[in-house]
């Protein structure tokens, strides 16, 4: 069955582009150009991911990002106005978990959903199962075959995302792991020029569903100048 992406943007001639190069890929595309009938589509269609542009009349594009977090953990891009550093600060902190810069190259686009929809598969139990299970530290469980997290048995509501950068620092338990590294095992190096608030902004998300705070971290710690770690 083809994945159902939601695309909203109240530019006809962007919408009606990334419609035609996502459906070239086959998949199933649901095109809204406002924010009530980007809303009603959540509400009624079950989605795999969604592009949200965060400049639209009226509702805007973050206070989607933000609806759709309360009920859903599918990936979300968000496009951004040139340099609007603030906007993407604020969409990964509501929950976005990649953007892209207006204007973009379309199949750059139809790149970031693949990539995003392999780690949702991942997440959602869609994809084989890894051999490795269980990761315990301390308090923090963390299940790669189940895509299950918890903290003092207490249930972890993560995005793909999220998830993605727990696991990579369970896994390298002890070691620090850096940005760059980070950037090249969730998003591929593709992606490696993203600006290093990306990594920041979901580390801070990802700490306080943990509660944890940066002063006294029970589980990420920051090296500074160098990356995160969780200690053994």
């Amino acid at each position: 069955m083809a994945e159902r992406i939601l695309v909203v943007d109240d530019e006809r001639e962007i919408a009606d582009l990334v419609e035609l190069y996502l459906k070239n890929d086959n998949y199933t595309v649901y095109k809204c150009y406002t924010a009530r009938e980007a809303l009603d589509r959540v509400e009624s269609t079950e989605l795999d991911l969604a592009i949200l542009d965060i400049m639209l009349p009226g509702t805007d594009g973050l206070s989607i990002c933000q609806k759709i977090r309360e009920k859903h953990t599918f990936p979300i891009i968000m496009l951004t106005a040139k340099d609007s550093e603030t906007d993407k600060i604020t969409g990964l902190t509501l929950g976005a978990d990649d953007y892209i810069t207006k204007p973009f190259r379309p199949l750059e686009l139809v790149a970031r959903v693949k990539a995003q929809l392999r780690r949702y598969k991942r997440y959602s139990g869609d994809a084989p199962k890894e051999e490795s299970g269980l990761i315990t530290r301390g308090g923090l469980a963390i299940n790669v075959n189940t895509y299950e997290a918890s903290v003092d048995e207490r249930p972890l509501s993560l995005t793909p995302t999220e998830f993605s950068i727990l696991r990579v620092l369970c896994e390298n338990e002890g070691k620090v792991v850096s940005s760059e590294k980070l950037f090249q095992e969730i998003w591929g190096e593709e992606y490696f020029s993203k600006s290093n608030n990306t990594i920041t902004v979901h580390i801070r998300h990802l700490r306080e569903k943990l509660g944890d705070t940066m002063d006294s971290p029970k589980y990420i710690k920051t090296v500074w100048g160098v990356g995160y770690k969780i200690d053994k």
